[in-house]
């Protein structure tokens, strides 16, 4: 009996321990995932799969929230979990290896082999078991493939470097805080993040047919990132790249939206339906997008997006004289850095930086600090438009731009801290990524593009 185990030790192979038996079989994860398809939560998935909770939670934690797509029956080519009964019943009951193919109308071979591969070699007597066959069987079915990302060392320094690259000064200085160290949870709750690049994968994905058109070598999809991301075991990308995602979540996982509130200064003259029909195809630059990133101690960063090409302006708010020192009273002097007369100050001074030709209309969000929007519209002559109560989506651009900035500006955090010279670096550091809706061109590209364009008509209507 021992050389007939040394026969079947070297037949399989020295393999390492591959630990206990699992708890649960491919029909159970195929449920499991199949319910979470459907939005059902991981406690009520494991009920639908017949698992415990905490195998459940393990399972969509390992996987990282990615379905991994299992086929819901094996193919008829390969021995089902039954078969596997049968043949062990059969052995239990002295039968020869010809009868019970006979009687699984299968090869003769495919019996034998299967004996000697997944028999359990853990006691003396090479004894064969179903539920120890069909472990060792899904265990060799696995067989991972290499992940792009692994093999291609030049891939993976580009995908890490747009991920994770420092945010950096004109000179070259980093900038931005250090971020808490990686404990393998989400971003931190109102606390500061590393300023990292942040490209997406998606802009990445893109952005390598335009850097390397004629090398097919460097390519790679974007949910092949999120998955070297997400999921254990690919090994390509360190897991703590995720903290470096936009959402800065490391589970795929749906979130809730904010609610805005609605303010009673906007006049019916100034609302959004009264906006010229022009701003709506997006086809004239010119026309911007604004808002408040609020943080803590209330302070703020003012933010500017034009509809076209995307470009982003930042307002430096910085805290007025006296502010923590004067006790704050009812009507008495905003000194947070973005007061009625303030805003429209340093509005009219960011706005008043641009070419007459891309200075055409702001709509705002509905917040009081631009209630001094008709003082602004004299002095500068921009119009001034407000979106409905609770109507996000009619500033769509500018609220993603605003998701985007909260990656460098978490909520929870004070943003009185941040000079003019580093909120420039941020607005740079969006200005120069690639844009899906501008064909993967960068937000300064189209505007130095249709910049050139206006002088090119210049020119020739001077001649």
């Amino acid at each position: 009996m021992k050389e007939r185990q040394r026969e079947v030790q070297l037949y399989r192979g020295q393999i390492p321990s591959p630990g206990r038996p699992t708890v649960a079989w491919r029909k159970d994860r195929v449920r499991f995932w199949a319910a979470i398809a459907l939005g059902v939560k991981t406690e009520d998935a494991a009920t639908e799969a017949g698992v415990s909770s905490p195998v459940a939670f393990r399972w969509f934690r390992h996987a990282g929230g990615v379905n991994p797509c299992l086929c819901p029956t094996v193919s008829g080519r390969y021995l089902s979990f039954g078969e596997r009964e049968e043949i062990a019943l059969a052995r239990a009951q002295g039968l020869g290896v010809r009868e019970i193919a006979r009687r699984l109308d299968r090869s003769p071979s495919t019996i034998s082999r299967e004996l000697r591969r997944n028999a359990s070699t853990r006691t003396f007597r090479l004894e064969y078991k179903a539920t120890i066959a069909q472990w060792h069987a899904e265990r060799r079915a696995r067989r991972p493939r290499q992940a792009k990302l692994a093999s291609n060392d030049r891939l993976r320094s580009y995908v890490a470097e747009r991920l994770s690259g420092a945010v950096r000064a004109s000179g070259g200085r980093a900038l931005g805080p250090v971020g808490p160290k990686w404990q393998g949870r989400n971003k931190p709750h109102r606390g500061d993040r590393r300023w990292v690049q942040g490209w997406s994968p998606e802009q990445i994905s893109n952005r390598l047919r335009v850097d390397f058109a004629d090398d097919e070598s460097m390519r790679i999809s974007h949910e092949a990132i999120y998955q070297a991301l997400y999921v254990e075991g690919r090994g390509a990308l360190k897991r703590e790249l995720v903290a470096c995602l936009r959402s800065g979540r490391a589970l795929r996982v749906p979130r809730a939206r904010a609610r805005q509130t609605a303010w009673a200064h906007v006049t019916p003259e100034v609302m959004i339906s009264e906006r010229p029909a022009e701003v709506e195809d997006r086809a004239v630059p010119g026309h911007w997008e604004g808002d408040l990133v609020i943080g803590l101690k209330r302070s703020a960063i003012g933010t500017l997006v034009e509809r076209t090409t995307r470009f982003t302006m930042l307002i430096h708010l910085p805290r007025e004289h006296g502010y923590g020192v004067i006790a704050r009273t009812k009507n008495g002097p905003a000194l947070a850095g973005y007061g009625a007369i303030t805003m429209k100050n340093a509005l009219a001074s960011t706005m008043t930086t641009l070419p007459e030709q891309l200075r055409r209309s702001v709509t705002w969000d509905r917040g009081k600090e631009l209630s001094a929007h008709a003082a602004f519209t004299v002095e500068t002559d921009i119009a001034v438009y407000f979106a409905d109560p609770k109507s996000p989506w009619q500033r769509g651009t500018n609220e993603n731009t605003n998701g985007l900035l909260r990656q460098y500006f978490p909520k929870g955090t004070d943003l009185s801290r941040w000079t003019a010279e580093e909120i420039e670096a941020v607005a740079h550091t969006l200005n120069t990524r690639p844009r899906k809706t501008l064909n993967w061109q960068t937000p300064a590209e189209a505007l130095d593009e249709h910049l050139r364009s206006l002088q090119q008509t210049g020119v020739a209507t001077t001649d």
